[in-house]
């Protein structure tokens, strides 16, 4: 899968990270400089506008985790997979899918 199931991992895990310093670094080393994170709500680009979009949804929603909820499908730079939003070990609250794409530097 050419390294989108390790992105998409690392995707997912700053989602769920807390620290604002680590989630920072985490949002850098994911998302590229001019990246756009779009949903039906937000349109966020850039490192700061897509870290002030977790840090929301994770006040919106304390204590509940993303995993992801299937493999994950990819192509060429694109990939799609589901996640679930819910409790650490309970049944998810909120079930959606995300679609990445790489750049060049992946």
């Amino acid at each position: 899968m050419s390294g989108f199931d390790s992105l998409i991992q690392r995707y997912i895990t700053v989602w769920n990270e807390t620290d604002t310093a680590a989630r920072r670094r985490s949002v850098e080393q994911v998302w590229a400089p001019g990246a756009r994170y779009i949903d039906p709500l937000v349109v966020a680009q850039g490192h700061d506008a897509i870290d002030a979009t977790i840090h929301a949804v994770q006040a919106q929603f304390p204590g509940l985790v993303m995993r992801l909820a299937g493999p994950v499908d990819a192509h060429h730079d694109q990939a799609r997979f589901t996640w679930a939003l819910g409790p650490p070990n309970g049944e998810p609250l909120v079930i959606g899918f995300d679609v990445v794409e790489r750049d060049r530097n992946g």
